[in-house]
């Protein structure tokens, strides 16, 4: 998180809550008096196409676009996207990932089949690793669409991002009726936290 800015990459497929997740983050950052830029790339979000979110934040930022090495913490939504976008991951950067599978057409069309053992792959490659069953989590908490927020309860307690403050962004920014369970889900993501050890 060089030069006072933080810049994390949010990948996931379409319909999981990752646009949310980086508004719901920039909000934080606005509320921690950060200048925020972000920028949403949706491809084919609704056929289950990657969608990705780059949420920049810190004294001053120019760019909402993170260059290849660039982040700071790539949030990943599910296996294959996490190893799809690692290039763009710092060199001590850190990954989260949803132990969650997805398959994306070219698989569902028998084409090729879903790479196995991707998590651990990724840990091979990035030492700083946190692999959490957000999906279970959040049927757990009452709905499975809260999985986004459980991640971010996880992303809160990795980045040390104060917990009221995304509490509150929650509030402002998820519809009354899920609310209780997305707060839930947010402190149930928060206790999945442990740093890796070196």
């Amino acid at each position: 998180m060089s030069d006072n800015t933080t810049s994390i990459l949010i990948v996931g497929v379409g319909g999981q809550g990752t646009l949310l997740t980086a508004r719901i983050l920039a909000q934080v950052a606005v509320q921690l008096g950060n200048d925020v830029k972000v920028s949403e790339v949706h491809g084919m979000a609704q056929r289950g196409g990657s969608v990705v979110s780059q949420v920049r934040y810190g004294k001053k930022i120019y760019s909402p676009i993170i260059p290849l090495g660039g982040a700071d913490i790539i949030l990943a939504f599910e296996k294959l996207e996490a190893a799809r976008w690692l290039d763009y991951l710092k060199k001590d950067g850190m990954v989260i990932i949803n132990d969650d599978r997805v398959d994306p057409l070219p698989v569902m069309s028998g084409k090729v089949k879903y790479p196995e053992t991707i998590a651990e792959k990724v840990k091979q490659k990035v030492d700083n690793t946190i692999v959490v069953n957000a999906t279970d989590v959040a049927v757990a908490c009452g709905n499975v669409k809260a999985a986004n927020v459980v991640l971010l309860g996880v992303l809160t307690a990795a980045a040390n991002l104060p917990a009221d403050e995304v509490e509150t962004a929650i509030r402002a920014m998820v519809p009354a009726k899920a609310l209780d369970v997305n707060i839930k889900a947010f402190h149930e993501g928060s206790k999945l936290y442990s740093p890796v050890s070196a």
